[in-house]
């Protein structure tokens, strides 16, 4: 459970699809001027270098997020979280989910990260330092249980486990219809992999049965790397914001024009 690093995967193109469409979610969020909560289940590190043995090992960042960057223009909220970071650390800096909340949403918001990993939550701790932060080395469903419904109301809570346990699978249905009970108004993201041989049918099943009016979108991509299992991302949102749809239609030509037909 405790084995996942991120950095080998920071910017591959399931990063490039989570991360645009979060950023969506949270710029239409922050045109109200009205505090909110962001709260985030599994955070990693929060800050990721390109440029790390890490990263170069799998080539996933090079694959991803370097050949997708063009996709946006600079007013996207994606591209402007990218500029933010690359201008306070460096070119070969790009931001996990965490720091893309931080540089989009305010002093006013409210911010949640739990991680698990020992090592990742430390480096969460020093990345993260801000006065409107919390991190928490919890079980971030645990956590998200505990604050629902969160102060402030409206907001965000991002689901993206490792799926390292396959019991995710089956178990994430009944904590997420238990969090919207509790938590009506709130945005749910959950975002899961799409793999060779697919094992996420289920839960979107269940997912659907519980929230009709959930938006789904899924992507597809080669796999990275010969006998890689990642052939796809999806992303399962209760209460999408107005204007996630179309955020996420404008990625769909991007994406199939790397899977050209055979």
């Amino acid at each position: 459970m405790l084995s996942y690093q991120h950095a080998y995967h920071a910017g591959n193109l399931a990063d490039v699809h989570k991360h645009a469409l979060l950023a969506a979610a949270l710029d239409y969020l922050t045109r109200k001027d009205k505090p909110l909560s962001y709260i985030e289940s599994h955070a990693g590190r929060g800050l990721y270098d390109l440029g790390s043995v890490e990263a170069r090992r799998t080539g996933e960042a090079e694959g991803g997020v370097a050949r997708a960057e063009h996709w946006f223009g600079a007013d996207d909220p994606y591209a402007r979280a990218l500029a933010a970071v690359q201008a306070g650390y460096g070119a070969s800096a790009y931001p996990g989910s965490p720091m893309i909340a931080r540089h989009l949403l305010r002093d006013t918001d409210r911010i949640h990260l739990a991680e698990l990993h020992p090592a990742e939550h430390a480096a969460l701790e020093a990345a993260m330092k801000a006065p409107n932060v919390r991190v928490h080395h919890v079980d971030g469903l645990e956590l998200a249980h505990s604050l629902c419904p969160p102060t402030p109301r409206r907001g965000l809570l991002l689901i993206d486990p490792s799926w390292e346990i396959k019991q995710d699978y089956a178990d994430l249905p009944r904590h997420i219809a238990r969090i919207t009970r509790a938590w009506n108004v709130g945005i749910v993201m959950l975002w899961y992999p799409i793999l060779r041989d697919p094992v996420h049918p289920p839960m979107l099943r269940a997912l659907a049965r519980d929230h009709p009016g959930a938006l789904r979108h899924e992507v597809r991509f080669p796999p990275v790397r010969e006998g890689h299992r990642m052939v796809g991302s999806g992303m399962f949102v209760v209460n999408p914001p107005f204007g996630l749809a179309e955020a996420a239609a404008r990625l769909d030509p991007f994406f199939a024009a790397l899977n050209p037909p055979r």
